[in-house]
């Protein structure tokens, strides 16, 4: 993984240096809340219905033990006792104190982390496949160019007042973990018919109150122009945007109001330009970059097969662990979804564990996915069992990975200051409904997506079944949608029919899934099941 040099602490530590005389001013009256919340903003600090909520930068996902120890550190001293993990690969506190938002920043900056553009208008954090560097289809790690990205925007003066936030995602395998197209602009890395390596480039994406698939701008781009052409994505971005318009802001707007062709065609004519100053990226910085992601000392000789005499550990095995690159190896991830549970906390005391995991069986490395899991990228097949046992034993040994109770949903009402609903109660009673294990089995796979509000940072957009919550004169009323993905078959969801209360809605979502069961075919998944047959049969499981 990426370590800072000592531009990237200096850096980092006058940010923090700053924010704190910004915080003491505002403490001070010195300045208005108005005034404070611009700067608060591009710390990662945001005002809530409760209490303010940092939320912290994962660059890519990727982090080591010392990392996650420090986050369990400000959970306990800072928070509750614990934090949760977000559908961008970061991690929030939803209960920080102002006086102490400056010292948190400054105990993050120890361990090479920061909140910088984890809010307001600018690139978000860059996210990616949380398998990278591991998976065992992937056509190399995609993690240099995203620290590459990342490094070459922040603080660049063309993308640091933006007229609105933009999300990047990079991966570099055909099966998509990282809900690519519903990224302002996305980066697949392939090999064109030379065997030259490339980018596929999308733009366009977003959820939220008009969502859009991105579209597909570019078949292949060569790697060493990717900043420019980046570049030229967000010129036309920043040339024609509705700046006078919060809701017209995204990128998503400018590229469906102009169009796929027309949008592609200005931004082949900025990129055109760039390439004429010659102003891409040296091939040594990437090179330098990547050294700090060269593969991890791998044993050779390692037996492929796992014991599986314990039949609760089998189960572990075939739910939880997917293929790694290298022989004898697995990928485990680690579900933050107990039945009755909030989706992506995770316990100071579960962090050091997942800390201790990582450091002893794990080459020191751990990832979070877009899921709202944790990921532990390099076990040795071996260490498998003694892996499950302590997890098992932290309560983190669920078996329910892209299952109906692997619910992805936002903090919601109960702390969000934009949520018209509730989330977290709504996950909850949807899990303890099918809490019966061999009954999650036997429906299969079934993502189901809870957004507090049209915002969808619950992701119900890509829900295989979304549910979204609105305020319904002055009532709490929640649309159920069914279709969508953030896969590599990306497709939106749409409202099945009129929408419920939170009990009403738990048994919908039942009632759509035992009319899914009555009718698929051998090996469909809930949504080739609804795509073969449409909304009809669903509408009238759900309304009658």
């Amino acid at each position: 993984m990426y370590r800072y040099d000592h531009y990237d602490q200096a850096m980092v530590d006058a940010r923090v240096a700053e924010f704190r005389d910004q915080t003491r001013r505002r403490i001070e009256g010195h300045m208005n809340d108005d005034q404070f919340k611009p700067l608060r903003l591009k710390n990662g600090l945001y005002l809530q219905l409760h209490a303010y909520m940092l939320r912290v930068a994962i660059p890519y996902g990727t982090l080591d033990s010392r990392q996650m120890r420090k986050l369990a550190h400000i959970a306990r001293t800072y928070d509750r006792g614990y934090g949760h993990f977000t559908t961008r690969q970061n991690i929030q506190y939803n209960w920080i104190k102002l006086e102490e938002a400056p010292d948190i920043l400054a105990e993050l900056a120890t361990v090479e982390m920061h909140a910088i553009q984890t809010s307001g208008e600018s690139i978000r954090n860059i996210s990616a496949d949380q398998y990278a560097g591991a998976a065992a289809d992937e056509i190399m790690d995609p993690r240099p160019w995203a620290e590459m990205l990342r490094q070459m925007t922040t603080f660049h003066p063309e993308f640091s007042y933006l007229p609105r936030k933009f999300k990047i995602a990079v991966i570099a395998a055909a099966e998509d973990r990282a809900a690519l197209r519903w990224h302002d602009f996305a980066l697949r890395i392939v090999r064109n018919p030379a065997g030259e390596q490339g980018f596929e480039v999308f733009a366009g994406g977003g959820m939220g109150r008009t969502p859009f698939i991105a579209y597909r701008i570019r078949e292949f781009l060569p790697a060493a122009q990717i900043f420019s052409y980046l570049q030229a994505v967000l010129r036309v971005w920043n040339l024609h945007a509705r700046r006078d318009n919060i809701h017209k802001q995204r990128m998503k707007i400018l590229v469906h109001d102009l169009g796929e062709a027309e949008f592609t065609r200005q931004v082949e004519e900025q990129f055109a330009q760039f390439l004429m100053l010659k102003t891409d990226f040296p091939q040594a910085e990437y090179d330098r970059i990547a050294a700090y992601f060269t593969p991890p000392p791998f044993e050779s000789g390692l037996a492929d097969e796992v014991d599986r005499a314990d039949p609760d550990f089998a189960l572990w095995v075939d739910r939880q662990t997917v293929a790694h690159k290298a022989p004898g190896y697995a990928i485990v991830n680690i579900s933050l979804k107990p039945i009755g549970g909030i989706p992506g906390d995770i316990s100071a005391e579960q962090m050091e564990l997942v800390a201790d995991l990582a450091e002893r069986y794990s080459f020191d490395e751990l990832r979070a996915s877009h899921a709202q899991n944790l990921v532990l990228p390099h076990v040795r097949k071996q260490d498998l069992y003694a892996v499950w046992q302590a997890l098992d034993a932290a309560g983190l040994g669920g078996v329910n990975l892209d299952l109906v109770t692997d619910i992805i949903a936002c903090p919601g009402l109960d702390y969000c200051s934009l949520a018209n609903a509730r989330s977290i109660p709504l996950a909850q009673k949807i899990a303890e409904r099918f809490a019966d294990l061999d009954r999650q089995l036997e429906v299969g796979e079934v993502k189901i997506k809870i957004s507090g509000c049209i915002n969808a940072c619950g992701h119900h957009h890509a829900g295989h079944i979304g549910i979204l919550g609105v305020d319904r004169k002055g009532t709490e009323n929640y649309q159920l949608l069914l279709g969508g993905s953030g896969a590599e078959d990306t497709s939106q969801a749409k409202i099945a029919g009129p929408g419920f209360d939170e009990n009403g809605v738990v048994d919908a979502v039942e009632r759509a899934i035992e009319r899914y069961r009555a009718i698929r075919s051998d090996g469909e998944r809930f949504i080739d099941t609804f795509r073969r047959v449409g909304f009809e049969p669903f509408k009238e499981a759900i309304y009658g």
